[in-house]
């Protein structure tokens, strides 16, 4: 069975950890880290965020952790 990422699971590739921030047909991104903006340019964002693109031809190299717990659920 291969595995299907999806937005909000936890998982580690290439020495790297986080999650998954975006998906779409092509790629997803995992997010690395964030830090606070220290500016009110887009006051709908108030963070900046470190992401990193994963292509699907990679998506069999990522390794499932776990999956984050929604308030929706």
């Amino acid at each position: 069975m291969t595995y299907e990422p999806q937005v909000n699971d936890y998982v580690k590739w290439n020495h790297n950890e986080g999650w998954i921030y975006f998906k779409g047909d092509e790629y997803v991104t995992i997010e690395l880290g964030t830090s606070l903006k220290h500016d009110d340019l887009v006051p709908m964002h108030k963070k900046h965020h470190v992401l990193l693109v994963c292509y699907n031809y990679q998506w069999n190299e990522l390794e499932y952790v776990k999956k984050r717990e929604s308030k929706y659920d």
